[in-house]
């Protein structure tokens, strides 16, 4: 759902009769329109809220004065007195992201004009080990907050993207059972002190692409996410689809290769064994062991153990042979599964993001060349292909619309979810 369709569901709402319950409903429908479309004067909120000029007049100097609302200045004369238009302060409120994936954390904090505050936090540590990642997870966040000095009463809550399966009735994690029992939402508000809303990474991906990305006004989306493992976030018919339990979008585990390596998932040859990250990673470790010559050795010294995608990356960018073909193999690989997709759904677009995407058209160009053999060419044509333009930020500001589409959902305080 992107920002005009939230506001536009937000609207419907219908208003609660009690006088302060009243006020508090017109407070949220004007916060919900100045944070889609950023600024109006007191004329044009009448309109879509459907109440007189002194009733927003008295509505929006409250918000003024609970430093909700600013002033941004006058307009062009319409006949009379300049208009005044009015905004969101944007350090009224707050989202943290936090990026979880099995490797490392990347944490931000978000103001009301969805901008990050600080620079991106990156910290490596391993979601199994669950007793040491939660306790660096709860360090970094505190930490970050207190460098920016926010008070946690100004914080709406946490977006949480994590990986794994996910079970959206119960909201326990069947991929991290060491998590325990309880949803997730609540093992993260007890941890942080702070409301707390979880999605599935790619989920996220694809909201950050919805809201603030190539998917912007777009109905039919496919966002690939190949990094350590490979998902897919799906946007069908302006909706992030969730699937029957919410376990939509694990393409990663279609099998190509069937006398393949065994998967993580504990099936044999999945395309996360042949074109994710980690294969790569795998796969460039273990040819230059064996004497592969390419410029990536020179710049691990020599220690296979010390290679990374970033490494691969920037060798593939140099020109290196081997390093190109290993994205090229993977393209191959990538260019099968999405052939199937687009067979299946017929979308308008193909986002591909994530770590691996980085590499741009090294991999990009692979997987246009091979849809070609692959699909049919009528339903081909109707689908472009796309390197995501938020790169390995569309999760974190996937992590925005979590929060605010719950928060602007909620009746009828706008500040608080445990309601």
């Amino acid at each position: 759902m992107n920002l005009s369709e939230l506001f536009e569901k937000n609207s419907k709402v219908s208003a609660i009769n009690s006088g302060q319950g009243k006020k508090t409903f017109l407070k949220k429908k004007v916060f919900s329109i100045l944070y889609v479309e950023e600024q109006k004067t007191i004329a044009d909120l009448c309109i879509p809220i459907g109440v007189s000029i002194p009733t927003i007049t008295r509505i929006m100097q409250e918000l003024k004065d609970e430093g909700w609302v600013t002033e941004l200045g006058t307009g062009e004369s319409r006949g009379g007195r300049r208009p005044v238009y009015f905004g969101l302060n944007p350090g009224a409120r707050f989202i943290v992201g936090i990026e979880i994936t099995s490797k490392y954390l990347r944490i931000n904090i978000f103001d009301l004009k969805n901008r990050p505050v600080a620079k991106t936090v990156e910290k490596e540590t391993e979601l199994k080990n669950t007793k040491v990642f939660l306790e660096v997870l709860k360090a970094e966040v505190e930490a970050l907050i207190s460098r920016q000095n926010i008070n946690k009463s100004k914080i709406l809550g946490a977006g949480i993207s994590i990986p794994g399966l996910i079970d959206v009735k119960t909201g326990t994690s069947y991929s991290y059972p060491s998590l325990g029992e309880k949803p997730l939402y609540q093992v993260f508000e007890k941890l942080l002190g702070i409301p707390a809303y979880i999605e599935h990474d790619t989920k996220v991906m694809a909201l950050g692409e919805s809201w603030f990305g190539l998917a912007k006004n777009r109905s039919n989306v496919l966002c690939l996410n190949v990094g350590a493992g490979i998902g897919l976030g799906m946007i069908i018919q302006g909706q992030l689809y969730q699937g029957h339990s919410g376990f939509s979008g694990e393409f990663g585990h279609i099998q190509m290769e069937p006398n393949g390596e065994l998967c993580d998932c504990g099936k044999i040859g999945c395309l996360e064994t042949v074109a994710s990250g980690t294969s790569i990673v795998k796969k460039a470790k273990q040819k230059i062991e064996e004497g592969t010559n390419s410029i990536i050795r020179k710049a691990i010294e020599g220690e296979t153990e010390k290679i990374r995608l970033p490494n691969i990356i920037s060798a593939a960018k140099q020109g290196d042979q081997f390093a190109i073909e290993l994205f090229e193999e993977a393209g191959v690989y990538l260019a099968r599964g999405l052939a199937v997709l687009i067979h299946l759904l017929n979308p308008e677009m193909i986002i591909l993001g994530g770590d691996m995407a980085q590499a741009g058209n090294l991999l990009s160009d692979p997987i246009q060349q091979k849809l070609n053999k692959y699909t049919i060419n009528r339903i081909r044509q109707d689908t472009v292909i796309h390197i995501s333009e938020l790169g390995e930020q569309a999760v974190l500001f996937g992590t925005i619309p979590i929060v605010m589409t719950q928060i602007l959902s909620q009746e009828p305080k706008i500040n608080n979810h445990n309601n």
